[in-house]
Parts: structure tokens; sequence; C-alpha cells
């Protein structure tokens, strides 16, 4: 997990309405964070043109394709395999895929981290009933956690809410990354299970991914700053040196 705390253990999600947005987020804080996302909107939108412009942007840096890959077998093999040549460090697909889907992924690109999504943070426990997925979502999440580390993940998304429990699961091993991350009193726009990073991080979290408190700040590079330095004391508190 060493690499993925250095500078802080964050994953800024370039949200930006274009690519030339999102190169100049990743050049303002770089300096702060280990991990760009680069997500469903950016890819759609440039595809692997996005990727190479980050890579280029804050060199060193831990590049996240988030696209939360979700089909048959062979078809998430065949797309995990059509980005090999990116190298990204971390690749998403949908834990709900099942076990064979997941280890497609995790064979064609042996040397990418797969990280299996369990619930999208969106999701409340009203809107688990709708779909028809049985019990909290901590149930759901830590079902879905276990099949997805049984199949060759390693690494899981989840969101803070569920990260203690998904840890006490999964063990120490596996890479665990939190979206829905807010600083106290930041709005929590769309996410419905969210937590401050202090608590993610002392909950069990690896990795927080952060989207709106930094890109939309004022100061971007200053607000990663701030951000890098909480999540960096909760980590030296739960692992003191």
């Amino acid at each position: 997990m060493s690499s993925f705390a250095d500078p802080s253990p964050i994953a800024v999600a370039l949200d930006a309405p274009d690519l030339s947005g999102a190169v100049e987020i990743a050049q303002q804080v770089s300096t702060s964070v280990s991990t760009f996302k680069v997500g469903l909107e950016l890819y759609m939108r440039y595809g692997p043109e996005a990727v190479h412009a980050i890579a280029a942007a804050a060199p060193g840096r831990k590049l996240f394709l988030d696209v939360k890959l979700h089909d048959i077998p062979n078809t998430v093999g065949g797309a995990a395999r059509s980005v090999a040549e990116l190298q990204p460090d971390i690749l998403t697909v949908h834990a709900a895929g099942g076990a064979a889907m997941i280890q497609a992924a995790v064979e064609a690109l042996p040397n990418t981290k797969i990280a299996a999504v369990t619930i999208l943070t969106s999701l409340s426990a009203a809107n688990l009933d709708q779909l028809g997925i049985i019990g909290p979502p901590m149930d759901a999440v830590r079902r879905l956690a276990a099949l997805a580390v049984g199949a060759g993940a390693t690494a899981l998304v989840c969101s803070p809410a569920e990260v203690a429990g998904v840890r006490a699961e999964v063990g120490d091993q596996t890479l665990l990354i939190t979206p829905g991350v807010r600083p106290a009193g930041a709005d929590v726009g769309d996410q419905q299970r969210v937590a401050t990073p202090e608590q993610a991080i002392g909950d069990g979290a690896d990795l927080l991914v952060i989207g709106r408190p930094i890109c939309a700040a004022p100061d971007r590079a200053m607000a990663a700053s701030q951000l890098a330095v909480v999540a960096n004391s909760a980590l030296s508190i739960r692992s003191p040196s």
C-alpha cells in the first residue's frame, strides 16, 4: 500500500468538463496526491488520449482507470486487454458481474490491481431494497467483497460506511478504496454514504477518492495540500512508525 500513500493516500477524481481542464487540475495538485482517477465520462469522451495526457501532466503518479466494467466474462476480459498498453495501476469492474467476470479481468491485466466495486456510494438502503438486493448495505457489500477477493481482485471499492466491515471480511492484503469522502461540513452532493478523511482512514481505508472538494475549490492546490495533511495524519495514527 505504500506506493498509494506517497505523498498522500488520495486519488483525485478529475471532475472537469474537458481534457484540458483535467490536465490543469492534475498539474495543480500533483505534489499533494498519489493517484489520479480518470472516470467514465472523461474516458468515453477522449479515450486513451485522456490517460496519456494525465500521465504526461503528472509523471510519477498512479493512474486509476475507473470505467467499472460489467459484462460477460469474455467481453470484460477483452475490454481489459484493450487498455493494457495504458498500464493503469488500478482498473475497476463491478463485483456484481460475478466471479468469472472478475477473474477474466485479473487474467487479462496481471500487472494491474483489479478493483471490484461493491455497492455504489450513491445508493441508499432504500435504493437497494428497490433493486431487490437483500439485507442492509453492509451485508451486501461484505458478500460482494468476499466474492471478488476470492476471484482474484486485489482491491475493492466501498463506501466509508462499510470500510471497517470490509476490512474485517478480507484482511489486510487487499487495497481498500473509498469514494464518498468529504471534509467535515462539506456538501455531500449525490453521495449517500459518506465520511471524513479521518473517519475513513481510521476505519481501514487505504486510498481516498476525492473529487469536488478539490476540483471545485477556489484554490485547488491549497485544498489538496490541506487534505493531504489530514489524510497523512490519520494514516500515521492508524499505523505509527
